[in-house]
């Protein structure tokens, strides 16, 4: 039993679990955490060797401002629109901390990131959950009715994989009083985004990652857009110095280098869409993703026996053990290599089931 002083709303939370990470030495085919399956970009790399000693020995640049004058550059908008983070999760914590009062209500489409429930909870805020309507279309009106502070949208979503149209994104920013946080961790791998939003509405915050598309998961950096007024706001709760100096470069090296990143997009987009014609053919409803991941229903629905089995031959994918989602498995897509060891994997386990 928890200690009598920790706060009552803690004791009574659960934490958010991530996806498991192999241990040290473990020969694996990882496909359970939606890592890009590149390295980062080469200039990455020359960046973090050539950082001054100077660099480390002195406290960062609190805002991260030589990332947000590339950033601003690349996405052609004002340098105050961007807060820097410690990764999307970072921003996610400070828009809630900002946006989402003790007693208040946070509501988001569900299933989503399991992230947003943890987060209301340390506030001692309510979550108001909304069922996707039918083929993972937007609840709009059910959304609005919540009356809550903040609606949080991940947009493709996890871990559906599908995405919602920036005009049916712009008709809740239109109506909805509150705070709308758009969580584009995927936005790269998509056919469209919403960061156009941030300009126009002066309640959308999007939120953006480097941990997927551009192969920093270990580096731990994200940012915000929004309007320069919501920046200024959020400014005010985010950690003295929540971005380390080796990750601002690096951050910063990687944003510069956009044709290595879309090189890298352009792959997993193209194996993508050959990973889900294949699992198709071998009995799975696979959903149409935007992502770096595919979102597929196993055969017979037993998602977290085809979990368990996959596991067993060194391969790992997500299962997530709760409601309508069992019957699935969340994929993410690796190399052509790692794919092609995915696939021989589920025929193999399939040809076993099919024998027995």
């Amino acid at each position: 039993m928890a200690s009598h002083f920790v706060r009552p709303n803690i004791r009574a939370m659960h934490g958010y679990t991530p996806g498991e990470q192999p241990g040290t030495g473990d020969r694996v085919v990882k496909l359970n955490t939606n890592e890009n399956p590149f390295p980062p970009s080469p200039k990455v790399m020359q960046a973090i060797r050539d950082i001054a000693p100077e660099s480390l020995r002195r406290y960062p640049n609190p805002t991260a401002d030589g990332f947000r004058e590339v950033a601003a550059s690349v996405l052609d908008i004002p340098q105050d629109m961007i807060l820097a983070g410690n990764g999307s999760d970072d921003i996610l914590t400070i828009a809630t901390r900002t946006f989402v009062p003790p007693g208040g209500t946070l509501a988001y489409p569900d299933p989503t990131y399991s992230l947003y429930k943890v987060l209301a909870n340390i506030e001692d805020a309510k979550v108001s959950p909304v069922h996707w309507k039918e083929g993972w279309q937007l609840p709009v009106d059910a959304l609005l009715a919540t009356k809550a502070d903040a609606i949080y949208l991940a947009n493709p979503n996890a871990p559906s994989g599908t995405f919602v149209t920036p005009d049916v994104v712009s008709e809740l920013a239109e109506q909805f009083e509150g705070l709308l946080l758009i969580d584009e961790a995927y936005a790269d791998f998509a056919e469209d985004n919403c960061l156009a939003l941030a300009s126009k509405y002066d309640n959308v915050v999007v939120s953006r990652t480097f941990s997927k598309a551009y192969s920093l998961a270990g580096m731990r950096f994200g940012y915000a857009v929004a309007k320069s007024a919501v920046i200024s706001q959020m400014m005010k709760v985010k950690d003295s110095y929540n971005c380390d100096a080796i990750s601002v470069i690096a951050a910063t090296a990687a944003m510069q280098d956009q044709d290595y990143a879309q090189m890298t997009w352009n792959h997993v987009k193209q194996d993508r869409a050959r990973v889900a014609e294949e699992l198709t053919k071998l009995g799975f409803e696979v959903l149409p993703s935007q992502t770096n991941f595919v979102f597929a229903k196993v055969p017979g629905g037993d998602g977290l026996g085809m979990y368990k089995s996959l596991k067993e031959l060194g391969i790992l994918v997500r299962h997530f053990d709760t409601g309508t989602l069992k019957p699935y498995l969340r994929i993410t897509i690796g190399t052509g290599q790692e794919n092609n060891a995915l696939l021989g994997g589920i025929r193999e386990l399939l040809a076993k089931e099919k024998a027995a």
